[in-house]
C-alpha cells in the first residue's frame, strides 16, 4: 500500500513569516497538533503545539511578535505519494515523528499521520511498532 492511499490530502499550511498566533489558530480550526511550514510552496519546517508551548509560552515570549520561522523545527522528514506505507511507518518510528508531510514535484500534496496508519486494519501492527519507537525517551532540542 502507498502513502497516497492513506494520507490526508487537504492540508493546511503556514508561511515562514506567519505569526505563531496564526499557527495556533490554524491548529485550533483544523483540530491538529502540527502544521507544515512552507516557503514558496516548498516545505521547510513543521510547527507543533509543543513547539509553541516550549519555545514561546514557557520562554515567556510574545506569540504575536514571533514568526513561525523562529519556532518551527527545520529540515523536516518528508515522504512521497508513491512511498510504501511500511517504509513511512519505519521512518516515523526511527525519527520519532507522528506526522510525515507528503511532497510531489516540490509541493505539499498531503500529510500522513500515525493515526492514518492505525485506521488501516492491515497496518495496525506497523502503527503500533512506530508508536513504540516514537514514545521512546529522547534528548530535548530546545
Amino acid at each position: 500500500m502507498k502513502i497516497k492511499d492513506v494520507m490526508t490530502k487537504n492540508v493546511a499550511s503556514l508561511h515562514v513569516d506567519d505569526t505563531v498566533i496564526k499557527a495556533a489558530e490554524i491548529m485550533k480550526e483544523q483540530n491538529v497538533g502540527s502544521v507544515p511550514v512552507c516557503d514558496s510552496n516548498r516545505v521547510v519546517g513543521m510547527i507543533t503545539d509543543r513547539d509553541i508551548a516550549l519555545r514561546i509560552v514557557a520562554a515567556g515570549k510574545n506569540a504575536d511578535k514571533q514568526s513561525v520561522r523562529d519556532v518551527m523545527s527545520t529540515n523536516p522528514v518528508i515522504g512521497q505519494p508513491e512511498m510504501d506505507v511500511l517504509d513511512a511507518a519505519k521512518i516515523m518510528g526511527e525519527r520519532q515523528i507522528r506526522r510525515l508531510p507528503v511532497i510531489e514535484k516540490n509541493g505539499l500534496v498531503g500529510i500522513v499521520s500515525l493515526g492514518d496508519l492505525a485506521l488501516e486494519p492491515s497496518l495496525e501492527n506497523e502503527a503500533s511498532v512506530a508508536l513504540t519507537d516514537i514514545s521512546e525517551p529522547s534528548t530535548p532540542e530546545y
